[in-house]
């Protein structure tokens, strides 16, 4: 069919129809005719061809025209769509700027006569005849009409999605393949919820309807891709902001959220109101709030904990119903250790560990339960091994010895370099006893200072590592056995890899061992000496590091003057 002999208003109610049916842009459509065209006038003209094809918007009318574009003469590789310079004047005349023949430059069309020569980028638009369109013309047209408007369905289901990941939305369920559902969200496509997002042993029927929380919206070769969600923790969060006004809007805020997706969750609250109790807004009325949270939850049961900004009254409340009898955190580590009568161990533990593991993930912190009789065991464990520290390091007999631990001393380092003042005060200790106990201390660690540096030299450690400033004999040593044996190995260095830290393995904390960490170095303190020792070694202008305490001095100083 040519098109000149068809219904030029025909092109325009087809896009029109279309666009309706598939809800986008009606100009969509129509570019992807004018690209099907201009693929079948390729086909006809021949591939090298540049051949566009224009409808017009109001009268459906199809207008074809080849293009070519001027190039230096070294440039020009295809002679059927590119021309010189030279090539082209005969073709810049006033007489070629009619209404079939017009040439552009920079986009705007231009009037030879007033342009000069032509120029490297312009553009030569010569009219060409309708195509006929055969069989496998109107084919190849359809394909690429459909795979265009696939393109804007795509494009518009990620713009009406992009922005609504962590909400919640309501679907209804399509198929379900191999644990995995399909679910229809009207007017957008399709959805995937995963079988590892689904509580429980959830089973839908197709037609049945769902709410999910949108978990990823993103753009895939094959189109976007909108994962859904029932099992994350933000999906409890919405449920408890779509039940509870005053979450919605802002008097009570979700701080955290901890789940076992159909069995047991907790979350935390805080009222920045003081006259509202965000656990009984949670709970409402007989409960009916959270209740309404528990159904679409598959009967998870939920506890409601108020948030704390203390890490230990936080924690207490994260283990109810358990009681606990004390707390002692390691904020360094960012472990927690929880003290717990007997009677109250299983309930703080809970089945399978369940318990402690909410409470775990609703602090961030690292808990360990003991009862207790395992840390009155443990504490006396320690009582001994320092009681018998002294006694072989210092000579004393085990009573001298359980005063000085009991006194709060735990290392010979305390009690060498302590104010005297301190060893004064334990009983039946005079001047002449506190001078004996310093000297026998600062004995035991002379010789200790000098055997570590002996062995650390014996395993190659240079004097350049030994007489760096800030590190103990027993540090070289450490660092020796390490195969960090001088200056260079020193600055090359992490600051974790000497004092330690913690990362993140798939969601389990791992503990990275530090080579200076018995010693109790910090990580500042480690940044400190690798600094130091990189700019000892010429590797760092000790310029660069003055700048930012200068810059620190001066904004000292405009604030005291604005204080001022």
């Amino acid at each position: 069919m040519a098109i000149t002999s068809a219904n030029q208003l025909e092109l325009l109610q087809t896009a029109e129809a279309v666009a309706r049916e598939k809800m986008i842009d009606p100009g969509l459509v129509i570019d992807a005719m004018e690209e099907s065209l201009s693929r079948a006038a390729k086909s006809r003209y021949g591939a090298e061809m540049d051949i566009h094809v224009r409808i017009d918007r109001k009268t459906g009318r199809a207008a074809f025209t080849r293009v070519r574009t001027v190039v230096d003469e070294e440039e020009l590789e295809n002679y059927q769509a590119e021309f010189t310079p030279e090539q082209a004047r005969a073709y810049f005349v006033p007489a070629a700027a009619g209404r079939d023949e017009f040439w552009l430059r920079d986009g705007v069309r231009i009037d030879p006569a007033e342009a000069g020569e032509p120029q490297a980028g312009d553009e030569f638009h010569e009219a060409v005849p309708p195509v006929e369109m055969g069989r496998i013309a109107a084919q190849s047209a359809k394909q690429v009409i459909l795979q265009k408007v696939r393109e804007a369905e795509r494009d518009r289901q990620y713009e009406a999605f992009k922005d609504r990941a962590g909400t919640i939305i309501n679907g209804v369920v399509k198929r379900e393949e191999y644990g995995n559902v399909v679910v229809e969200l009207q007017g957008y496509g399709e959805a995937m919820l995963r079988r590892n997002e689904k509580i429980g042993r959830e089973a839908y029927r197709p037609g049945e309807r769902i709410r999910a929380y949108v978990k990823d919206v993103r753009r895939e070769q094959r189109g976007p891709q909108i994962f859904l969600s029932r099992t994350a923790p933000e999906f409890m969060a919405e449920l408890f902001k779509m039940e509870v006004p005053e979450i919605y809007d802002g008097i009570i805020d979700i701080k955290a959220v901890a789940r076992d997706p159909g069995s047991r969750a907790k979350i935390a609250v805080i009222s920045y109101d003081g006259s509202i109790d965000p656990v009984g807004a949670c709970v409402g009325m007989r409960g009916s709030r959270v209740q309404a949270v528990v159904n679409e939850l598959q009967g998870e049961k939920i506890d409601i904990i108020p948030w704390n900004e203390d890490q230990a009254t936080f924690l207490v409340n994260a283990l109810q119903p358990a009681e606990v009898s004390k707390v002692v955190i390691d904020e360094d580590a960012q472990r927690i250790e929880v003290v717990v009568p007997e009677d109250q161990l299983s309930l703080a533990i809970g089945r399978r560990g369940q318990n402690v593991r909410l409470a775990s993930q609703l602090t961030g912190l690292d808990i360990d339960i003991m009862t207790e009789a395992q840390d009155s065991e443990r504490r006396q464990k320690d009582f001994e091994e320092r009681t018998k520290l002294f006694m072989d390091a210092l000579d004393l007999d085990e009573f001298f010895a359980q005063l000085l631990v009991a006194e709060g001393f735990t290392t010979l380092e305390e009690v060498a370099y302590v104010e005297v003042d301190e060893l004064l005060t334990i009983d039946g200790v005079d001047d002449d006893t506190a001078g004996e106990l310093q000297a026998r201390a600062r004995d035991v660690l002379e010789a200790q200072a000098a055997e570590a540096l002996e062995k650390a030299r014996a395993l190659g450690a240079e004097d350049s590592l030994i007489g760096f400033e800030g590190l103990s004999p027993q540090m070289v040593l450490a660092l020796a056995q390490d195969d960090v044996k001088t200056l260079e190995d020193f600055a090359t260095c992490a600051d974790w890899e000497l004092a330690g830290g913690w990362t993140s393995d798939e969601g389990v904390r791992v503990k990275d061992d530090g080579i200076l960490e018995p010693f109790d170095v910090a990580l500042e303190e480690a940044q400190d000496m690798v600094m130091t020792a990189r700019v000892m070694l010429g590797w760092v202008d000790p310029d660069d590091l003055v700048p930012q305490a200068d810059e620190a001095g001066e904004t000292g100083e405009e604030e005291e003057e604005t204080g001022a």
